[in-house]
C-alpha cells in the first residue's frame, strides 16, 4: 500500500492576519482596523467606499479597494498636478536621494510585500518575491545611471496616470511610479480592480514618506476614468492590460493628444520547425507555466511543424506533467520550507470558471484534448476552496471560433496549432494581430531569422523564451498589442520627459509606428 501523504497545514506566521497585524505595525497611517485608506493631496484620506473582497488562494475575506467617486477622483488628480509643479523644480540630486531612500525601505519590508501578493493575487513565495525584487533592482539601475537619459529633457507638463492590471504590482507598476517621479514628474496610480491593494498600499506608505508626490486611489474604471485619463492636468497616461479596455483608453488620449503608454495583450507564440533539439526545448516548456500564464508574456500557443508532432508530444507532456500547483503556504511541518510551485490560484473563482467553460466548448466544437491535470495532485490544505485553481491544460487545434484559438487565455491553458508551410507557420503565429513577444525553434539559422522578420512581435527568441525585461532591455509591442510610446532602459524616461520641439518617440502611434534606433 502506498503510505498517505501528509496532511498540510498553513505555514505559522504566513495567515493573511498575521500580515495584516504587520501592515498596522509598518504604516498605522495607511491602514485602519477594518481598511486601507485612499493616498492623495499629500494625506491618507478615510474615504470611499470599501468594497468586500477575498483571497483566491482560500476564498476567505481579504482587504477590499475603497473606491472613489468621480468627483473625488477629479479633485485628487487636481491636487496631483499643485505636487507635480513643485516637484519638478526639485533638483535631480535630491529626487534621487528620495527614491533611493524610498527603495531602501521597500527591500527591508521585502518579505511582507510579498507575503501580501501571496494572498491578494496568489502568486507563490518564490515569484511574489522575485516581484519586489525586480521592482527595487530595477529602479536603483535607473537610479545610477539617469543623468545621461535626462540630458536635454524636462519633466511633462502633468503627472503621469498609471491604470494597471494585477499580475505584477511591483515590478511593473511601483517600478514604472518611481522610474516617472524620479524623471521629474508626480504620479497617480489606481490601485487594480482584481488585487494588490494591500501591498501597493503599503509600498506607497513607504514612498510617501520620502516626500515624492504619489497618489494611489481605488474605483472602478467606469468611473475614475475621466478624471484618470481625460483630466487636462495629466501629462501621460500608462495603461497595462486587456484590450477591450486599453480600446477605450486608446481612444480617449488619441481624441486628445495627450501622451500615452498604452500595454496590450497578444496570443505570444512559440513556433517548431524543422527542428531536432528537443532536450533544449524540454528545458523551457515547464517554465512556460509559472505562475498559471498569467503573464503578458507568457507562451500558451504552440505552433508545431506536422511531421515533428510526435517528437515534439514525446518533450511536451512529461514536462507539462511534473508542474506543480496548489496553496501557496501550504507546508507538511510547520519548520518546512513554502513550496516550490509553478503557480496557485487564478486571480479569482470567476476567472477560472470562465477559462473552464472556454476549454469545455472548444472540446465540444473539436478541439483533442491532450493533457488534462487534476486537482487532486495538487498541494491543498484540508476542506480549502479550490474554486480559484485550474490545473494545467492542452489542447490541440482549438476552433477557429473558440477565445483560444485567437487570444491570450491569460491562464494555464496551451493550445497547440499543426501546420504544413511555413506560410501556415506564420498565419498561426500571428492570429492576434500583433503579439509582445514570440519564439521560434529551428535547427538552420538561416531559415529561423528569414521567418522570425514576418512575427508580428516586439521581441522575438531564436529556441529560447523572451521577457519583458528589465534595466536596459526595450519594449513594446506590434498590431494591436501595444499603442503609445515604447518603454524600457532610456525609453521609459523618453516617454515620461519632454525632448526637443517635434521629437518623435518610439512607439505605435495611430499617425506612425517607429522602432528604436
Amino acid at each position: 500500500m502506498a503510505p498517505t501523504a501528509p496532511k498540510l497545514t498553513l505555514k505559522p506566521g504566513t495567515a493573511w492576519s498575521d500580515a495584516w497585524q504587520r501592515c498596522l505595525a509598518a504604516a498605522p497611517e495607511a491602514f485602519r482596523e477594518d481598511r486601507v485608506l485612499n493616498l492623495w493631496n499629500g494625506a491618507w484620506q478615510a474615504d470611499g467606499h470599501p468594497l468586500p473582497a477575498t483571497t483566491p488562494v482560500d476564498g476567505t475575506p481579504v482587504a477590499g479597494p475603497p473606491r472613489l467617486d468621480s468627483g473625488t477622483a477629479r479633485a485628487a488628480v487636481r491636487a496631483a498636478l499643485d505636487r507635480h509643479r513643485a516637484w519638478r523644480d526639485v533638483p535631480l540630486p535630491e529626487r534621487r536621494a528620495r527614491i533611493t531612500a524610498a527603495l531602501d525601505a521597500l527591500a527591508d519590508h521585502r518579505d511582507l510585500l510579498a507575503l501580501l501578493l501571496v494572498w491578494e493575487i496568489g502568486k507563490p513565495w518564490r515569484p511574489a518575491r522575485a516581484d519586489v525584487d525586480r521592482a527595487v533592482d530595477g529602479v536603483r539601475w535607473y537610479a545610477d545611471g539617469i543623468e545621461p537619459m535626462l540630458d536635454g529633457r524636462t519633466p511633462l507638463d502633468g503627472p503621469v496616470s498609471n491604470i494597471a492590471s494585477w499580475n505584477y504590482p511591483m515590478s511593473v507598476l511601483v517600478h514604472a511610479m518611481l522610474v516617472q517621479a524620479l524623471a521629474g514628474n508626480a504620479v497617480i496610480a489606481k490601485t487594480p480592480t482584481d488585487g494588490g491593494l494591500a501591498c501597493l498600499t503599503l509600498a506607497c506608505a513607504l514612498i510617501h514618506r520620502e516626500g515624492i508626490p504619489v497618489t494611489l486611489v481605488s474605483g472602478s474604471g467606469g468611473e475614475l476614468s475621466e478624471a484618470l485619463v481625460r483630466s487636462p492636468e495629466i501629462g501621460c497616461v500608462s495603461f497595462v492590460g486587456g484590450r477591450d479596455t486599453g480600446a477605450r483608453v486608446a481612444t480617449a488620449v488619441a481624441d486628445l493628444g495627450k501622451r500615452h503608454i498604452l500595454e496590450q495583450e497578444g496570443l505570444n507564440a512559440w513556433g517548431i520547425w524543422e527542428y531536432s533539439d528537443w532536450e533544449g526545448l524540454g528545458r523551457h516548456i515547464r517554465k512556460t507555466f509559472d505562475y498559471g500564464k498569467q503573464r503578458c508574456t507568457a507562451y500558451p500557443r504552440f505552433v508545431v511543424q506536422r511531421s515533428l508532432f510526435d517528437a515534439f508530444l514525446a518533450t511536451y507532456l512529461p514536462a507539462v506533467r511534473s508542474v506543480r500547483i496548489g496553496h501557496p503556504l501550504a507546508v507538511a511541518s510547520p519548520g518546512d520550507p513554502l513550496p516550490e510551485l509553478d503557480f496557485g490560484p487564478l486571480i479569482n473563482a470567476a476567472k477560472a470558471k470562465e477559462l473552464t467553460d472556454q476549454v469545455a466548448e472548444a472540446i465540444d466544437r473539436g478541439a483533442v484534448p491532450l493533457h488534462r491535470g487534476d486537482l487532486a495532485d495538487g498541494l491543498f490544505l484540508p476542506g480549502q476552496d479550490t474554486s480559484a485553481y485550474v490545473p494545467p491544460v492542452t489542447l490541440l487545434n482549438p476552433p477557429t471560433g473558440s477565445p483560444l484559438h485567437h487570444a491570450e487565455p491569460f491562464g494555464p491553458v496551451d493550445s497547440i496549432v499543426l501546420v504544413d508551410t511555413e506560410a501556415e507557420l506564420l498565419a498561426a503565429m500571428n492570429a492576434s494581430n500583433g503579439a509582445l513577444v514570440a519564439s521560434l525553434s529551428c535547427d538552420d539559422e538561416e531559415t529561423a531569422g528569414r521567418l522570425a522578420t514576418e512575427i508580428r512581435a516586439f521581441k522575438i527568441g531564436l529556441g529560447k523564451p523572451r521577457s519583458r525585461g528589465d534595466r536596459d532591455e526595450l519594449f513594446g509591442g506590434f498590431g494591436a498589442s501595444w499603442r503609445g510610446a515604447f518603454v524600457g532602459g532610456e525609453l521609459l524616461v523618453r516617454a515620461v520627459t519632454q525632448g526637443p520641439e517635434g521629437e518623435r518617440p518610439p512607439g505605435n502611434f495611430p499617425d506612425y509606428h517607429l522602432m528604436p534606433e
